[in-house]
């Protein structure tokens, strides 16, 4: 696999814990959890980055992300693992 793509991914998942530990009131967090009134068009739905990073959380087997996002060197530590595995 690509380095550049893995390093991507792995930044990706870093972001995405940075995210999920922002305040609620952050505006950050609201444009992150806002959903658009619309819907999308007909056909294959296209990926968001969100759906890549759950993704490799998956293809990495961790089970427990959503407690691990929240103990950030955790978090910090599945992802210089991702970084090293080369699994993404």
């Amino acid at each position: 696999m690509c380095v550049v793509v893995v390093v991507t991914g792995t930044n990706m998942m870093g972001w995405f814990g940075h995210v999920h530990r922002m305040p609620d009131n952050s505006v950050v967090k609201k444009v992150y959890e806002w959903s658009p009134a619309l819907t999308r068009s007909l056909g294959r739905p296209k990926n968001r980055w969100e759906d890549d990073v759950k993704s490799d959380i998956t293809r990495m087997k961790i089970t427990n992300w959503k407690d691990c996002i929240r103990n950030r060197t955790k978090w910090k530590k599945l992802v210089e693992k991702a970084k090293t595995s080369l699994k993404l």
